[in-house]
C-alpha cells in the first residue's frame, strides 16, 4: 500500500509540475507577440450608421444600411412557426378527434394530416408567390413560385429583419391549418378523396386571394401598410384570412352535405373529452405563436399580442362554463375547451392592436356570443355543424373582426397612424364591415361553386352502410382502438 501511495503522490506531483510548466510558456509566448496593429479608427459617419442600424434592430425599425436577418427576431419567428405548427398537429387533430365519435377519430387525424401535405405543396409551388408576391389588389404574381428568390435575406415588405424564407414558413403554417378547420363542421360524413379535393380549390379560389388582399403588400384590404388600399380594414393575425373564411365555408359545406346519418335521432357523443381537453391545451400554447408572431419580429408590439391573447382567452375559458353553470347547473370540462377556443379565435384580428383592458371585453362577448350560437342558433335553424366549427369560428372571427375595428387604438400599435390616422376611433368598423361582407361573399360563393363541382367528379358522401360503419374502416382501413377479446 505504501508503494501504491509513493506511486500516486510521483504522478501528482508530475501533473502540477506539467500544468506549470504549460502555464509558463504561454506566458512566454504572448509576451513575445507583438500587439496587433490598430484599426483605422471609424469616422464619425460610420459610428453614426451603426448606431442607427442597432437602434433599428432593437426597434424592428427599416435598417439604414444592414441587409441582413437579425438573429433574435428570426429565432423568435422559427419559434413561432413550430407552435403554429404544433396547433394542427397534434393540437386539432387532438381536439377535434376527441369530439367524434370512436369509429372516426382517425379520419379527422388523416384529415389534419392531409392539410398539411398538400398545402405544403402548394404553397412551394405557388401558393406562397400568390399572397406575397406584389401583383394586383387581389392576387400577388408569380415573382416567388417554387420559392425562386426567397432566401435567408430579409423581405423588407413584411420584415426588416426576419429571413424572407422564415417569413414563407411562418406562412405556411397558416396555410396549413385553415382549410383543416373546415373539417370540424364536415366531420364524420365526407369522404376522404372529396376533402382532399374541396381544399386544392379552396386554397386557390378563396385562400390565396383573400390573404393577398388582407396582408400582400398591394392588397385591397391591407390597411396598415396599402395606403392605396379600396377597403382600409385591419386583421392582425387572420379574423377574416382564417376564421371567417373558414368558417362560414363549413357552414355551406355542411348544409350542401346535409346531416349526418341518425341525427337527431340518437345522441353523437364526443368519445374522448380527454383528447379533447389536451388538444385544447395544445391550441392554446400554439396560440402564442399565431398571435404573437404575426408582429414579425420579437418586439413590443408581440409582447402585446402576447399578453391580450392570454387575457381574451382566459376570461372566455370562464365565461363559457359560467354560463353553462347558470342555464344547467354544471360547468363542462367542454365548456371550458369551447371558451378557451372561441377566446382565442375572437382576439386574432386585434390582438397586436387592442389594449389589455379591450381584450378583456373582447374574452367576456367571445364567451358569450358563440356559447349561444353553438347551444341555441344550431338547435334553432337545425343544422349539423358536426364540431362546431361556424359556432366558433365563423360567429366568433366575425364578432373579433368588428370588435377589432372598435378596440383598435395607435396607443397599442403605432402602425396605426401610418395609413389610418384618419379612422381609427372613427370609421374603422366601417371599413371591417366591409372587409367582413367580402369574405362572406367569397367563402360562401366560392364553397357552393367547390363544393357542386367536386360532387359531380368524385361525390361528397360515402354510402350510408360505410358511414354507419365509421370512415376510419372504410377510408383508411384502420381503427383507432383495438381491445382483446374476452379470455383472449
Amino acid at each position: 500500500m505504501k508503494a501504491l501511495d509513493r506511486v500516486r503522490r510521483l504522478f501528482v506531483a508530475l501533473a502540477i509540475l506539467g500544468m506549470t510548466l504549460t502555464l509558463a510558456s504561454v506566458a512566454v509566448a504572448q509576451a513575445d507577440t507583438p500587439p496587433p496593429a490598430a484599426s483605422a479608427a471609424a469616422t464619425p459617419a460610420d459610428l453614426a450608421q451603426r448606431v442607427a442600424d442597432l437602434e433599428a434592430y432593437v426597434t424592428n425599425g427599416a435598417p439604414k444600411a444592414l441587409i441582413t436577418a437579425g438573429p433574435g427576431h428570426n429565432a423568435w419567428m422559427m419559434t413561432s412557426s413550430a407552435l403554429v405548427l404544433f396547433m394542427t398537429l397534434p393540437g386539432l387533430a387532438l381536439f377535434y378527434g376527441g369530439l367524434v365519435r370512436r369509429k372516426n377519430v382517425l379520419s379527422v387525424v388523416a384529415q389534419c394530416f392531409g392539410c398539411a401535405g398538400l398545402v405544403t405543396i402548394l404553397w412551394w409551388a405557388i401558393g406562397y408567390s400568390l399572397v406575397f408576391a406584389p401583383g394586383n389588389p387581389v392576387l400577388g404574381g408569380s415573382k416567388f413560385a417554387l420559392l425562386a428568390g426567397v432566401t435567408s435575406l430579409p423581405n423588407a415588405d413584411y420584415g426588416a429583419w426576419v429571413s424572407q424564407n422564415v417569413f414563407a414558413m411562418y406562412q405556411l403554417m397558416f396555410a396549413i391549418i385553415t382549410p383543416a378547420l373546415i373539417v370540424g363542421a364536415i366531420a364524420e360524413r365526407m369522404k376522404y378523396t372529396a376533402i382532399m379535393a374541396f381544399i386544392l380549390g379552396w386554397m386557390f379560389l378563396i385562400y390565396f386571394p383573400l390573404a393577398h388582399m388582407v396582408w400582400g403588400v398591394d392588397g385591397m384590404l391591407n390597411g396598415v401598410w396599402n395606403a392605396k388600399a379600396s377597403i382600409k380594414a385591419i386583421d392582425f393575425a387572420g379574423g377574416t384570412v382564417v376564421h371567417m373564411s373558414s368558417g362560414w365555408s363549413a357552414l355551406v359545406l355542411s348544409l350542401i352535405l346535409g346531416k349526418r346519418e341518425g341525427f337527431g335521432q340518437r345522441p353523437f357523443l364526443p368519445h374522448s373529452l380527454v383528447l379533447t381537453a389536451v388538444g385544447t391545451g395544445m391550441l392554446w400554447v400554439g396560440w402564442y405563436g399565431f398571435n404573437a408572431g404575426s408582429a414579425v419580429a420579437s418586439d413590443g408590439i408581440a409582447a402585446n399580442a402576447f399578453t391580450t391573447t392570454t387575457l381574451a382567452t382566459g376570461v372566455a375559458c370562464a365565461v363559457w362554463p359560467a354560463l353553462e353553470w347558470i342555464t344547467r347547473r354544471q360547468p363542462t370540462v367542454l365548456g371550458f375547451c369551447s371558451g378557451a377556443v372561441a377566446g382565442l379565435v375572437v382576439i386574432t384580428p386585434g390582438a397586436g392592436f387592442v389594449s389589455p383592458s379591450g381584450a378583456v371585453a373582447i374574452g367576456v362577448l367571445a364567451g358569450v356570443v358563440p356559447f349561444f350560437a353553438c347551444t341555441k342558433l344550431k338547435n334553432w335553424l337545425g343544422y349539423d355543424d358536426a364540431l362546431d366549427t361556424f359556432g366558433v369560428h365563423g360567429v366568433g372571427g366575425t364578432m373579433g373582426a368588428l370588435l377589432t375595428g372598435f378596440f383598435a387604438t395607435p396607443d397599442v400599435n403605432g402602425n396605426l397612424s401610418t395609413n389610418l390616422s384618419g379612422i381609427v376611433g372613427k370609421s374603422l368598423w366601417l371599413e371591417q364591415l366591409k372587409a367582413m361582407g367580402l369574405t362572406i361573399v367569397m367563402a360562401t360563393a366560392g364553397t357552393v361553386v367547390l363544393a357542386y363541382a367536386v360532387k359531380a367528379l368524385f361525390g361528397l358522401r360515402p354510402g350510408k352502410d360505410e358511414e354507419e360503419t365509421g370512415l376510419d374502416a372504410t377510408d383508411h382501413g384502420e381503427s383507432g382502438y383495438h381491445y382483446e377479446e374476452a379470455g383472449g
